[in-house]
């Protein structure tokens, strides 16, 4: 995640002040001047960390806090309040017309932020929520734009209007809505053009179609790999057309992730959501306290939550939960595994959200998700689905002349067939344990549980 190394570096900080029975003032000053430094390496805005050090300085030098029993856990406790004020406290929903009136959405942003892929994944969204949506292609200079919005629109099954790249931007806004009273859409998404950078036409082209139609929510899309040039971004447009919220993409990237925690200040707008992958599911609500809780370290177990009752079929989970523990798991059940856990995201994004397991692109952990690793699963897959029905669902029945024939099929080495298998078995090994460890945990029988 884009706040691997902020992550890093707080946790060492956070570990020497646990460390200390008591805290002196110099040892607070000490600890926020490295939290200040990492703060500013991660790229947050310098008149937000000066503020935001100088907020959690002076309710960390407090009589309660250096009287306290454990004065190093207060601190820590500060500065997740004071991050998840920082960043807006609350969760912001985009303010939807009431009752069956037209809600329109007027996406804005430059080239390369990821507008389009966003404006669908947000119409995708609204359709689970019961809404029915229209796509609108008002991006009339980028030739792929509107192709790119209707290809994205259809995997989405939510309907795109275009009129092609002829018309004026505000004109099909005006015939959108005239289309969407007739066929009773109640969310209009305007996906606007883009340019390399802020200037006059753009701004002048986006007032045009606020004159042409009422638009509810202007919603700006910002690059996170930009950094501070995001939040100056966001500062231009709300200064020129006046924005109700951002979308910040590209999360998930190899990115200081500091415009996440600067726009809320520096804007006063909320961020609403943030991308966290290139598919069209990836788009998370923004939640204040669970990335303050994901950049401390602490995990963010409810995302997590949220993201398997999205994309795990809840009937399956539990049969392959009785299989494991009845020990009958098979090949069939681990390329379902391998299944769901590329909807949700991969191993990296899991483990990223689970306590005490920051982001896996730092030195400790190997890139779980790294090409390398998506190609070995790609082949495992092959070589499962090179097995006949009855080998996937009896393992047991794979002698030498089956693996040879799998790794014929699947195009790979013997070796690696042997390999998946020894992975296999080994894996089947630990499901066959999980009953008694489950029940074991904690010293009494029973006393362990999930945390969800």
């Amino acid at each position: 995640m884009a706040f691997d190394s902020l992550t890093e570096k707080l946790q060492n900080v956070f570990k020497n002040l646990r460390s200390k029975g008591r805290l002196t003032e110099d040892d607070v000053k000490a600890a926020l001047k490295e939290v200040k430094m990492a703060l500013l390496e991660a790229d947050v805005n310098f008149k937000v960390v000066k503020s935001f050090v100088k907020e959690v300085q002076e309710r960390a030098i407090g009589q309660d806090v250096m009287n306290g029993l454990n004065p190093g856990q207060m601190v820590i406790k500060i500065v997740n309040e004071e991050l998840i004020r920082l960043m807006g406290s609350e969760t912001t929903e985009i303010k939807l017309q009431p009752g069956s009136a037209i809600t329109v959405i007027m996406m804005a942003g430059l080239q390369g932020a990821g507008k389009t892929t966003t404006t669908a994944k947000l119409a995708g969204k609204f359709k689970l929520k019961g809404k029915k949506p229209l796509l609108v292609a008002c991006d009339v200079y980028r030739p792929a734009a509107i192709k790119q919005l209707e290809i994205n629109g259809e995997k989405q099954g939510v309907e795109v209007f275009s009129m092609g790249d002829k018309i004026k931007p505000a004109d099909i806004a005006k015939a959108a809505m005239e289309h969407a009273a007739k066929n009773k859409n109640n969310i209009v998404i305007l996906d606007t053009a883009g340019r390399l950078h802020i200037d006059e036409e753009m701004m002048a082209e986006l007032q045009e179609i606020k004159e042409a139609v009422t638009v509810h929510q202007t919603i700006l899309v910002v690059d996170a790999m930009t950094g501070q040039d995001a939040v100056n971004v966001a500062s231009n447009f709300n200064d020129k057309i006046g924005i109700d919220g951002v979308i910040v993409t590209k999360l998930d990237g190899d990115t200081r992730g500091g415009a996440a925690l600067s726009i809320k200040a520096v804007t006063g707008k909320p961020i609403l959501y943030v991308g966290m992958g290139e598919k069209l599911s990836d788009l998370e609500q923004f939640y204040p306290d669970r990335m303050a809780s994901r950049i401390l370290g602490m995990g963010d177990v409810l995302t997590l939550i949220e993201k398997a009752g999205a994309e795990i079929d809840e009937e399956q989970a539990k049969k392959t939960m009785e299989k494991m523990k009845k020990a009958q798991f098979d090949y069939e059940d681990y390329l379902d595994s391998m299944s769901q856990m590329k909807k949700m995201g991969g191993l990296s994004s899991i483990m990223g959200m689970l306590p005490g397991m920051p982001g896996m692109g730092n030195k400790k952990m190997p890139e779980l998700d790294s090409e390398e690793n998506e190609k070995k699963m790609a082949r495992m897959e092959a070589m499962i689905q090179s097995m006949t029905v009855e080998e996937r669902r009896n393992p047991d029945l794979l002698n030498p002349s089956r693996k040879h024939r799998i790794a014929k099929g699947a195009g790979v080495d013997i070796a690696e067939v042997n390999r998946m298998v020894k992975q296999f078995n080994e894996t089947r090994k630990m499901m066959k344990k999980l009953p008694g460890l489950m029940g074991g945990m904690g010293g009494k029988k029973g006393k362990f549980k999930l945390p969800f």
